[in-house]
């Protein structure tokens, strides 16, 4: 397993759109290992997306567990996802690992349904609510070409520079 290079804002390439999985073999699997390699080694992140690593396929990994009272559906590695229902709405704030500098208010849809493949290409269905639809949603995100600044109500009032904390 190997820790993967995090591309970061402004590279050209978060733009880009990522392309369905068609093949599910060990190249797959050996892919999302390192995936994961790198998003523990993130400062905290619940989530990453392949497209964030260079890779364009439609991958992400979401794993909220770690958060006290948060329901949630474990560590969840979603292949090709769809969000096939959403309701309601709300402002929240969110951080990644492309854009370390920022924070920001986004809206984003309070409840979710989705579908997805695993690994071994057997789809899933997911109904998920509150903190864990919006990592969802946020890592989705990533699939199409777009970062949460691109989604932040207004960038004068809801873009805020990360505090950094000395040790």
């Amino acid at each position: 397993m190997a820790i993967l290079d995090i591309l970061k804002l402004p590279d050209p390439r978060l733009k880009q759109v990522s392309a369905p999985v068609e093949r599910f073999d060990d190249d797959l699997r050996g892919f999302v290992a390192d995936l994961e390699e790198t998003r523990l080694a993130g400062p905290a992140a619940v989530g990453i997306a392949a497209p964030q690593v260079g890779r364009f396929q439609r991958i992400v990994i979401v794993d909220v567990s770690g958060r006290p009272k948060t329901p949630n559906h474990g560590h969840l590695i979603l292949v090709n996802p769809e969000i096939v229902h959403w309701e309601g709405y709300a402002i929240g704030r969110e951080g990644c690992l492309s854009v370390p500098d920022y924070t920001g208010n986004v809206i984003r849809a309070t409840g979710i349904r989705l579908k997805a493949q695993d690994l071994d290409g057997r789809e899933t269905e997911y109904a998920m609510e509150g903190y864990e639809a919006r990592a969802v949603q946020h890592e989705m995100d990533h699939l199409d070409g777009l970062l949460f600044v691109d989604r932040v109500v207004s960038r004068r009032t809801d873009l805020y520079r990360r505090k950094v904390y000395q040790t």
